[in-house]
């Protein structure tokens, strides 16, 4: 009877499988009207040549500064930042999610059981007895994907798989953004540092003289006096600056996973502010908006809730299971029968009285899609708006740099004039001192203005979303993480295997198809 039953069985499951659909809408990229038309804004007159490509990439676009020491640090900071470990972790995550997903395709019920008990019966008056009693058994129970849940469950896990990559190279592209623009700030710092100490020099040896004139009756106390507190006053520029060269220093240490303090490879190089032009513009603007990490991270997310949808939808219709028992009992009384008991057949679960609940759940999930929906909209709209923002800076500072370069030989002049007239007698001091604080002044503005280029420059590659590329082909865990969790769980060969190579679309799913 058994062997008839079984193949029974195996038709009816192959022929209902054969039989079944997928409920639920179909995912498809949002629509964002205004995109099409978008030409990136002020991005077009921020480029040096828009309609040619530099050498440099987007994926690598902080070696257009052509700093080996940035290089490194970037390098560094994307492979052991704490932030990027910890998305490397949720795509491990996320993987093993994707595979309790797979899972559901195949029985979800595969139990065995047993028992051996010692059993007994005593009577008021009589005998006792006692026996053992020995079970084996057998279950299985298996829902058919009759309506597509467990597929749009899988759907869902594949969707929240690429969210986690999505994710990482969101990680990826801020480590590289941020460790630029403290690279630059520390860089600017130190310029500026350098500024201070120059023109408290100058102001030292205007001091002295005013000091020397006025011990031989040539000049006033009051032009000492004013010497001296302008001269004081650059001074105490310097500690504010070295205060803000520190916090910038440990900034950057706590990106790299470092102790605080100063960088021994950033020893050299004091002298100069990183630059660049911006000759990388490629792609259509609206498409490097599509292919930004956060952006992509949100549409994943977009068609995990879509395939959600399915999932509650399919709650809706009854659910089809094949089920299986196989048992055997006995006991250790003398002349007790052996018992072998099986069951087999489908069986079918339909939530016909709890219609409200189950279609107020659809309502839930479409309603977390739309919120989602717009939540893509407003990524892709601050995406753009930080585009523009950084171009235009980016534009505009750099006609500032042209005017400010030329107020600073201005001032320079002027305090040659200044100096070489008080010397010889032909103005007061007070013209000293103002062409000293214009010229210092004007250094200043100038120095924070290329530095401020610079970061407008590094916000516009971070705006257009590059960065995270390269890292695609790195382990996401280190060796030693690899080999600890390896040795705590079965993870098999997912710790080890590699992510997906960027494509031109890296937002496709495979649904149904678990991802190693």
């Amino acid at each position: 009877m058994v062997s008839f039953v079984l193949p029974a069985l195996a038709l009816a499951g192959a022929l209902l499988l054969g039989a079944c659909t997928t409920v639920g809408p179909e995912f498809q990229r949002p629509a964002v009207p205004w995109l099409s038309d978008w030409k990136g804004g002020s991005l077009e007159a921020a480029a040096t040549d828009p309609r040619l490509a530099s050498g440099v990439q987007l994926q690598s676009w902080w070696r257009s500064f052509n700093d080996p020491v940035l290089d490194q640090l970037i390098a560094e900071a994307q492979r052991v930042n704490p932030g990027v470990r910890t998305a490397g972790m949720r795509i491990m995550e996320a993987r093993a999610q994707l595979g309790i997903a797979g899972s559901t395709l195949y029985p979800q019920v595969q139990q065995a059981t047993g028992e051996l008990l010692n059993v007994g019966t005593r009577r008021a008056g009589g005998p006792d007895s006692s026996a053992a009693s020995f079970g084996l058994g057998a279950r299985i129970s298996w829902e058919l994907d009759f309506w597509g849940k467990f597929r749009r469950s899988i759907e869902a896990a594949d969707a929240g798989y690429l969210a986690s990559i999505a994710q990482y190279d969101d990680l990826q592209v801020l480590m590289a953004a941020q460790v630029a623009g403290l690279y630059a700030a520390i860089r600017t710092v130190e310029v500026r540092l350098r500024i201070a100490r120059e023109n408290a020099a100058i102001q030292k040896r205007s001091l002295d003289i005013t000091e020397l004139l006025f011990k031989s009756g040539g000049d006033s106390e009051l032009d000492v006096q004013q010497a001296k507190a302008q001269y004081l006053g650059t001074l105490a520029t310097i500690p504010q600056l070295e205060i803000a060269l520190r916090q910038h220093q440990n900034a950057l240490c706590t990106l790299l996973a470092r102790p605080p303090g100063p960088l021994p490879e950033m020893a050299l190089g004091k002298a100069s502010i990183p630059q660049a032009g911006l000759e990388v513009i490629v792609d259509l603007p609206a498409d490097l908006l599509r292919r930004r990490p956060d952006v992509r991270a949100v549409e994943m997310q977009l068609a995990a809730q879509s395939a959600l949808i399915g999932v509650s939808v399919a709650d809706l219709y009854p659910s089809i299971s094949l089920l299986g028992s196989l048992g055997l009992s006995t006991t250790s009384l003398s002349g007790a029968p052996n018992a072998l008991n099986w069951a087999v057949g489908p069986g079918l679960v339909w939530n016909v009285f709890d219609h409200g609940r189950l279609t107020n759940t659809v309502l839930v999930q479409d309603a977390r899609f739309q919120q989602i929906h717009e939540q893509y909209q407003g990524v892709v709209l601050s995406a753009a708006r930080e585009v523009d923002d950084a171009a235009v800076s980016f534009a505009r500072t750099k006609e500032q740099i042209v005017l400010l370069a030329e107020s600073v030989k201005a001032a320079q002049r002027s305090l040659e004039i200044a100096t070489l007239q008080y010397r010889e007698g032909l103005t007061d001091f007070q013209r000293v001192l103002d062409s000293q604080r214009t010229f210092f002044s004007q250094q200043e503005l100038l120095v924070t203005t290329r530095g401020g280029l610079a970061q407008s420059l590094i916000a516009i590659y971070k705006g257009m979303g590059g960065g995270w590329e390269e890292a695609r082909s790195r382990p996401v865990l280190d060796d030693a993480t690899r080999e600890t969790m390896g040795l705590r769980s079965d993870w098999k060969d997912l710790l080890a295997a590699p992510l997906p190579a960027p494509g031109p679309d890296a937002t496709s799913t495979s649904a149904g198809s678990p991802r190693p």
